[in-house]
Order: structure tokens, then C-alpha cells, then sequence
């Protein structure tokens, strides 16, 4: 019964790790950079209420880390399409590979690849829609 216990604690444990670490690697960076930004801002703000003048310099270096969303073209919906397909093509080539040794497990791994698989199709088609549109 102690051994059957420690198991499952010893399981969550190790779950708990992996997510924790996945929402680590997300999170943090994100609230650093944001912490950045507000002290920035705070700076920017204390020199602004002094009546200190910004220079150019930092003006531009401040507008030059913006990052713009690039615009949905037909030749961006192809790529994201044909990576999206690669992804489908790779879980199926693990699935025929997994095959060999349960060949059960083939179908299982073939159906999760089929939603990257139709995810890519429907990019492809926009694509093509989008191009006949333009």
C-alpha cells in the first residue's frame, strides 16, 4: 500500500515539474519584459514631468524593437500551409514507424495527425482563394 502511494505522489510530483516548467519557459520571459517596459515607462515619464527633452536617439531606439504583424498574403497562408502539412506528414511518418512495434497504435497516431494535416489543407486553400481574389 506504501509503495502504491508514493507512486502516485511520485507521479504528481513529476507532472507538476513538467508543467511547471512549460508555464516557466512561457510566463517569465513575458513578465520580465513587461516589468522592463513599465520601468521604461516610468523613466520616460519622471524625465517627461521634469521637462526634460527626449532625443531622437532614444525615440528611435524605442520605435525600433516595435514588431509589426506582417499582413495575411496568399504567399504566407502557402507557407504556414506547407508547414502546418510537414508537421501532419511527420506524425504520420512516426505512426507508420510505431507500426512495426504495436500495430494498434498506427490508427491513433494517424488520426492526431490528421488535424495539422486539415489545419495545413485549409491554409493551402486560402491561399489559392486568396490569390484568385487579388
Amino acid at each position: 500500500m506504501d509503495v502504491a502511494i508514493a507512486g502516485i505522489i511520485s507521479s504528481v510530483f513529476t507532472t507538476a515539474i513538467v508543467f511547471g516548467a512549460i508555464v516557466a519557459i512561457v510566463v517569465v520571459p513575458r513578465w520580465l519584459k513587461a516589468r522592463e517596459r513599465d520601468q521604461l515607462h516610468k523613466t520616460i515619464q519622471t524625465a517627461y514631468d521634469k521637462g526634460q527633452q527626449l532625443p531622437p536617439e532614444l525615440i528611435q531606439a524605442l520605435t525600433q524593437d516595435v514588431k509589426v504583424k506582417p499582413k495575411p498574403s496568399p504567399a504566407r497562408d502557402l507557407r504556414t500551409g506547407i508547414i502546418w502539412l510537414g508537421v501532419a506528414v511527420g506524425l504520420a511518418a512516426f505512426g507508420y514507424a510505431l507500426g512495426f512495434e504495436e500495430p494498434d497504435a498506427t490508427y491513433i497516431v494517424l488520426g492526431i495527425a490528421a488535424f495539422p494535416g486539415f489545419i495545413g489543407l485549409a491554409f493551402v486553400i486560402m491561399s489559392f482563394v486568396a490569390r484568385d481574389r487579388s
